[in-house]
């Protein structure tokens, strides 16, 4: 039994008694790390009242509650925000028409808990709590908030909620724990009759009363605080039904309803795929989607109701690039896989965050090549979830995925690369070690046996082992989710033997005494070789003679360590290996995840001061004629921290390190080129984009100069088809480098462009352009 299980235990034991009275009920439960359980919740019945011209509301809630336990007290959620009007709690008992009344009340700010401290011990079994509250609609995007708009030239506000992790308790009093799953019925009180109310669930029954509505919405299913939403604002929308019946809405603001589109069908697509893949219907009869001005993640999975940035939900087919039309699908499709894996089984606490984050992180990738196979989703994903996974798990500072969570003012820590990025990436190399067909199978048993319920990391490990004969699942996962970091490989080849070697990958360079079971593949000269095994042990050897018995072309004379970059690890080859695989890079013997990794893995090592910076450039060379999407971007990302580098180290390097990445770049500048070809693919489009924009910051004069006669035609012609949106950001960069004190035209020129759209995503561009540009000239 581990600390926090032996707290909560000796906690439960104490409160589940009757406390001794004093003066401050809260005494016997301050700094606890969760609620007591001796009351648990059932149902809310939720009435709002909410004012969007004040930015205040009031409500009153009645929690159906089951006492388990013999006890005088009720302790539950409030944040101190939230004003509790003393006089209106009480605890009614049905069954012999009590009421319990006028309990002491008592608030402990830090905890954000409310005790309430009854004169005598409550009736076991299922009472009903009722308290009236009244709080403010703030201003910073979490529990119940104003988000404001411009309708007709007149600025406007609604009313959104964002309860994740632990703010549904800024609304309303209640259990605000993962665990704590109940049914909601809402009610919304007097809402000027123009504006659009929108919660879980379907609309029951709406009354008229001047110019004022009531709504009363449909019980939802079982669900955590955090998954409750609300609404309210004048919004266009555009609707479709899935095959089943699903009714799924795009809402958004008024004249924006088509840039809804897009997203309206991946929704759609994306619903039907879970289905299937999870053997599980979507459990709710519909689904809303909502563009939110103020927001301050990317989005929220709300059962039912999901909330979104503008740039994240919505698609201009006209301003949009196609990098924007990618990442409107990866977070559709990563709210949608919620659904499922967070809405329908919810960790039992936030220390198994990364059981919806991390799933929701992957499953938008099948979405994504389900919907979008020419996209090559799968080549991205080391490139946008392991290398970045790879990145933060290397500093001393990381965390495990699994991470004890004490308090709620902890969680937010944890909403981070890790539990995103890094889980992500463990459950890819997961799939590839058991298989796909057992890891579907495994994951479909797993949603059906803990749907509306509550699971820990353990219940899926249980899982695996079951559906794929794994009886060590649990020893070889441990391994990788409750310790910190990960494993980088040193190989050696010596007589036609493999020595590889495990440790600790850090940027610092230290090692220390951490050990993984590592699934490793390796293919030696092409990849029918394929070999596949279970690392147990600090250091192994593998005879490979047979393998290289057959090879006679130096070019087939490489060996490659973690075959399409499917394990969370690094790789170190000796000089020899790693000189055959450069030479198997230029001539095109890898696969493109491959040539990303071992750049991406390069680059670590040098930063870790395992490889010399000319090793390192002399490597980069050999993808001088590079023109895949995702190694291109891994090479732009490297370029730019280089540089950052030498500008701060070796100032006078600068021109010399420019032209030779500027040189790197322009065999790939040059195949693109400046204008959209016709049926060429999604990942042309993004490379275009993203090799101009990278040519503009290293300051290539003809990029610059090109890029600025396109925005100057752009200026005179908003619809010239000669600044595509997949080049806009790389021709704002280019204006801002002749941007100077005494020559500030491009700079106004673009900020007039900014105040004349109202296309959030060209704003973006704009302003990243300008931020770019003033870090780079610092620099």
């Amino acid at each position: 039994m581990n600390l926090l299980k032996k707290c909560c235990s000796c906690f439960r034991k104490k409160t589940e008694g009757a406390p001794t009275s004093t003066s401050d009920p809260t005494t016997d439960f301050k700094g606890q790390p969760r609620l007591p359980t001796f009351a648990v919740p059932k149902r809310y019945d939720i009435q709002l009242k909410p004012d969007l011209a004040a930015c205040k509301f009031e409500g009153i809630v009645s929690i159906v509650v089951d006492i388990v336990a013999d006890t005088r007290f009720i302790v539950l959620n409030a944040a101190a925000q939230l004003h509790i009007n003393s006089d209106s709690v009480y605890f009614s008992d049905p069954n012999s028409n009590k009421v319990f009344e006028k309990p002491k009340v008592g608030q402990v700010q830090a905890d954000e808990i409310l005790v309430l401290e009854f004169s005598e011990t409550l009736p076991k079994g299922m009472g009903v709590l009722t308290i009236g509250f009244e709080g403010v609609l703030n201003e910073k995007m979490k529990g119940f908030y104003i988000s404001t708009y411009d309708h007709n030239g007149e600025k406007k506000n609604m009313a959104v909620t964002q309860f994740e992790p632990a703010y549904a308790r800024q609304c309303f009093p209640c259990w605000d724990e993962p665990s704590f799953k109940a049914k909601f019925n809402i009610t919304l009180l007097d809402v000027p009759s123009e504006l659009v109310t929108l919660s879980n669930m379907p609309v029951d029954e709406e009354e008229l009363n001047g110019n004022l509505k009531t709504v009363y919405y449909q019980e939802s299913p079982v669900m955590s605080t955090y998954l409750v939403a609300v609404v309210i604002g004048l919004f266009d929308y555009i609707e479709d039904h899935t095959p089943d019946g699903i009714k799924v809405r795009v809402y958004s603001q008024v004249g924006k309803a088509n840039q809804g589109k897009f997203a309206l069908h991946v929704a759609l697509q994306t619903l039907g795929f879970y289905k299937d893949y999870f053997q599980m219907p979507y459990s709710l009869p519909k689904l809303d989607m909502v563009a939110i001005p103020d927001f301050a993640a990317g989005a929220m999975e709300n059962y039912g109701l999901v909330t979104y940035r503008e740039n994240d939900l919505l698609f201009d087919d006209h301003h949009s690039a196609a990098a924007n039309k990618q990442r409107v699908t990866t977070v559709v499709a990563h709210e949608l896989a919620h659904q499922w894996f967070g809405n329908l089984v919810t960790m039992e606490w936030w220390t198994d965050l990364w059981l919806k984050e991390g799933f929701a992180t992957w499953m938008s990738y099948m979405a994504k090549d389900k919907l979008f196979p020419e996209w090559k989703i799968w080549t991205q994903f080391f490139d946008h979830e392991s290398s970045e996974g790879l990145r933060l798990d290397g500093l001393a500072e990381s965390h495990p995925i699994e991470v004890e969570v004490n308090h709620a003012s902890e969680i937010d820590e944890i909403f981070d690369t890790i539990s995103y990025k890094k889980g992500a990436s463990i459950i890819q190399m997961l799939k590839g070690y058991v298989g796909g067909p057992h890891f579907q199978n495994s994951l479909a048993t797993y949603i059906k046996r803990h749907a509306r319920s509550n699971a820990r990391t353990n219940d899926l490990w249980a899982v695996l082992k079951e559906e794929c004969n794994e009886p060590t699942m649990d020893k070889i996962m441990n391994s990788w989710t409750k310790q910190e970091g990960y494993p980088v490989l040193s190989v050696k080849m010596k007589n036609q033997t493999l020595e590889i070697k495990q440790s600790r990958f850090l940027y610092a360079g230290s090692r220390d005494r951490c050990q993984w079971i590592i699934p490793i593949t390796y293919c030696c000269g092409d990849y029918d070789s394929l070999i596949s095994l279970l690392m147990e042990k600090k250091s192994e050897t593998y005879e490979i003679k047979d393998l290289l018995s057959n090879i006679t072309d130096p070019a087939r004379s490489w060996i490659k360590l973690n075959v399409e970059q499917i394990g969370f690890f690094r790789v170190k080859y000796d000089d020899g290996l790693a000189a055959k695989l450069r030479y198997a890079i230029e001539q095109k013997c890898l696969s493109v995840t491959d040539r990303l990794g071992i750049l991406d893995d390069s680059f670590a090592l040098c930063m870790a001061r395992e490889m010399s910076l000319t090793s390192l450039l002399t490597f980069m060379a050999a993808y001088r004629e590079e023109l895949e999407h995702t190694v291109l971007s891994n090479l732009i990302k490297i370029i730019d921290k280089i540089e950052r580098i030498v500008a701060d180290a070796r100032p006078k390097l600068m021109n010399y390190i420019k032209q030779f990445f500027i040189g790197l770049l322009l065999h790939a500048a040059a195949n693109f080129g400046w204008d959209p070809k016709q049926g060429e693919s999604h990942l042309d489009a993004m490379s275009r984009g993203d090799i101009f924009t990278a040519l503009a910051v290293l300051g290539h004069e003809e990029t610059i100069n090109e890029a600025n006669s396109r925005f100057n035609a752009f200026l005179n012609d908003r619809n010239t088809p000669l600044l595509h949106p997949d080049i806009r950001k790389a021709a704002y960069v280019a204006v801002m480098q002749k941007v100077t004190s005494s020559n500030k035209a491009g700079l106004e020129s673009l900020l007039k462009v900014y105040r004349e759209t109202d296309i959030s995503q060209e704003k973006i561009r704009i302003l990243g352009s300008q931020t770019r540009c003033y870090i780079w000239t610092c620099c």
